[in-house]
């Protein structure tokens, strides 16, 4: 509005209309001003130490507004203009100053309010802080009840404020390390309740006052990085100095390459030189790795090689052509540059090919959780020796899973991926070491309940954290195949406009952001399903199997669906969301129709129960059809309905992650009657068992805890009993 009134052109002749326009604009501005201020004293009376700032730049801003409306009070101009009443046609100067005085004001208020909620977050910070160092020291389960239910309360006011702020933040980078440190926090609480207590239950236990202060110690991390986040500073005034990946490196030695085309003086051939010798040095994380495959360091050490050959090359074309430019060493200069590119894409390739293809390989083989398994029945029976066996099998898993987060952060290919990384190899180098001291202390109480409870807890961490690499395995994936976390574009997504013709009477509405917030709890849960039928549709020995295509489709489809709840994707609208539902259950009817016929294949036994599931197919998916295909008028029954459509889709996808490794099973079971298939390894089978159960959304929909901190504190009642 302000720019409307500094740039309207001045015209000898003016209307009524533009009379008029001009002064509903400036009372307009005055009215805005005054909501503004009206809030920004309401937080200067709240916050003594910053009023006398607040008040002077809100009055500022009060006298700039005033001053608008006054000069934009053109509607008494319809007698002479020696009238001496200033305008803005009088005095254009006077709204350009009172426009800057506005700005100048309203900037200073929402700095000065900006330093209150980082005063907030921090005086929440030491509230946790304080009431941890009463929870370290108590000495009895009542004492402990109350402190703990005091300091749950003040979890959940941290975590609403931070995640306030995670959302404000326009850094994409401190955006994905603040999600990394309240992550910490939301497990850590619940570890920390379980900690305490079996260190109060066994005050003589060293293993299990080493696990508890091992939380302490964790918490008190994440929460001096939330700070150093909110305050972008660093202790003791240090420089954040994140780790370059090899991707971040091939991508500016390539940008620096390209720029010769334009300059060929802007940089030097050591700087160049330099950055290459910097990218192979971090190559050596791979060579040096023992679990790199031979052929992958083979072609590594191959092309790290060519990529010193080519850059050789490249500057000494460079240099003629800074003595001589010819239109042949342009040429020539051309075809280097575009040979070293290769080069370094060719080598980017196949880091990134030896690093996902080793998760792959990890995440499948440890997604049984034998080790974990086996520590808790062996801690039970009090088994020291068993125990002593297994957390060294634990500690070889973790340095494995430690290694892949260190290879996978090269190639994550975006910087809120590489901290996602970072993070996800100090969850397991940290979560390790604490199941080996959770077990350690029940083998030494076998009969103690709160010691079993304790060692579930670090074990579901652990478990959630594996399930946590496929999401981002498949993320990094996405970025490589330029994707940009978009799945594979499925051939009946609809677009803007080009929907059914019965569609066009409708508008498109688009969700605000808190009703994008409501459905974004459904959305995570989607997702998880989505990566839980990729994984079985995996383990098909066959990939052209009908019943393998239709869930993949459907899979892809209800990925769409989940990008839609985070404001990304392919479908833009509610409308884009309802089409690509009635694809889906359309999809899913096909799918029911592939089942009904796969069932004539198998024995008598299993044929009820695998028509008993396609007939509950057939059944979610004609409700699906009827929810989708509903008219909604008006924005809230809009937003009944795409909740609706995604709670459904949620219900048929975990339908489906019932079925695929069922059908598997009955497809293997045929097989090996009919002689034509080898049993599969027993791992395997206890894969499929467990696969559909291992990231149930109850378990891990809860991205952010505030819900879970909350029920920590409201079962704290139980807490004796347990």
């Amino acid at each position: 509005q302000i720019t409307t009134l500094i740039n309207h052109k001045d015209k000898p002749k003016r209307s009524d209309k533009t009379l008029q326009a001009i002064q509903r604009v400036g009372q307009a501005v005055n009215l805005a001003v005054g909501r503004f201020v009206t809030v920004g004293e309401a937080i200067a009376n709240e916050n003594h130490e910053l009023k006398e700032e607040m008040s002077v730049a809100c009055i500022e801003a009060r006298r700039a507004g005033e001053t608008i409306a006054q000069l934009t009070d053109v509607a008494s101009l319809d007698h002479p203009e020696s009238d001496s009443h200033i305008t803005i046609f009088t005095d254009k100067t006077g709204v350009v100053k009172a426009a800057r005085l506005l700005l100048s004001s309203v900037t200073k208020v929402l700095v000065l309010a900006d330093r209150i909620v980082i005063k907030q977050i921090i005086t929440s910070r030491n509230k946790v802080l304080a009431t941890m160092e009463q929870l370290e020291k108590v000495n009895s389960f009542q004492e402990f009840v109350q402190i703990f239910s005091q300091f749950g309360n003040e979890m959940v006011e941290f975590a609403h404020l931070t995640g306030d702020r995670q959302n404000d933040l326009k850094d994409e980078k401190k955006k994905a390390r603040m999600a990394a440190s309240r992550a910490v926090l939301e497990k850590c609480t619940m570890m920390l309740l379980t900690a305490s207590k079996t260190c109060l239950r066994h005050p003589d236990c060293e293993s299990a006052r080493i696990n508890k202060d091992g939380v302490f110690h964790r918490m008190r991390l994440a929460l001096e990085q939330v700070i150093e986040i909110v305050t972008d500073s660093r202790p003791n005034g240090e420089n954040e100095m994140s780790p370059i990946s090899i991707y971040s490196g091939i991508k500016e030695f390539k940008n620096k390459v390209e720029g010769l085309r334009e300059n060929l003086y802007f940089l030097s051939k050591e700087n160049l030189s330099t950055m290459l010798e910097v990218i192979l040095e971090h190559t050596e994380d791979f060579t040096d790795s023992a679990y790199t495959s031979h052929e992958h360091r083979e072609h590594i050490l191959e092309l790290s090689k060519q990529a010193k050959m080519e850059l050789e090359q490249l500057v000494s074309v460079w240099m003629q052509a800074q003595n001589q430019k010819t239109k042949d060493l342009m040429e020539d200069l051309e075809v280097a540059i575009l040979k070293t590119c290769q080069c370094m894409n060719e080598l980017k390739r196949e880091v990134h090919s030896a690093a996902t293809s080793l998760a792959a390989d990890l995440l499948k083989y440890h997604t049984d959780h034998m080790v974990l398994k086996a520590l808790k029945i062996t801690g039970v029976e009090g088994n020291l020796e068993a125990v002593a066996e297994y957390t060294c099998k634990l500690s070889e898993q973790k340095e494995q899973l430690v290694e892949m987060c260190r290879l996978l952060r090269h190639v994550s290919g975006t910087e809120p991926l590489e901290i996602t990384c970072i993070h996800a190899e100090d969850t397991f180098q940290v979560t390790g070491p604490q199941i080996i001291s959770a077990a350690e202390t029940l083998a030494l109480h076998p009969s103690s309940k709160i010691a079993k409870e304790n060692l579930e807890v670090f074990c579901e961490a652990w478990e959630s954290q594996l399930s946590d690499m496929s999401l981002l395995l498949r993320e990094i994936n996405d970025v490589f195949e330029g994707r940009r976390g978009e799945k594979r574009v499925y051939l009946s997504l609809p677009r803007p406009g080009k929907h059914n013709a019965n569609l066009k009477a409708l508008k498109p509405v688009k969700l605000d952001t808190e009703e994008q917030a409501k459905i974004a709890k459904l959305g995570l849960e989607l997702h998880l399903l989505t990566s839980d039928v990729d994984s079985e549709t995996e383990k098909w020995e066959d990939q052209e199997n009908e019943i393998v295509q239709h869930g993949q489709g459907m899979s892809s489809m209800a990925y769409s669906m989940y990008l839609f709840t985070r404001g990304e994707g392919l479908l833009k609208t509610t409308q884009d969301l309802f089409h690509q539902a009635e694809i889906f259950a359309t999809e899913g009817t096909k799918l029911a129709s592939a089942l009904q016929a796969f069932s004539d294949q198998v024995h008598d036994d299993d044929k009820p129960l695998l028509l008993l599931e396609a007939e509950k197919l057939i059944s979610m998916c004609k409700q699906l059809q009827i929810t989708a295909k509903a008219s909604a008028q008006g924005k809230s029954a809009t937003f009944t309905k795409v909740d609706a459509c995604i709670l459904k889709t949620r219900n048929v996808m975990t339908l489906l992650c019932q079925l695929l490794p069922l059908c598997c099973k009955l497809l293997r079971k045929n097989k090996a009657g009919n002689g034509c298939l080898k049993p599969a390894p027993p791992w395997k089978e206890d894969r499929i068992r467990t696969g559909t159960n291992a990231h149930t959304p109850e378990r891990r929909a809860e991205t952010f805890g505030i819900k879970s901190l909350e029920n920590h504190v409201t079962n704290m009642t139980f807490l004796e009993s347990k």
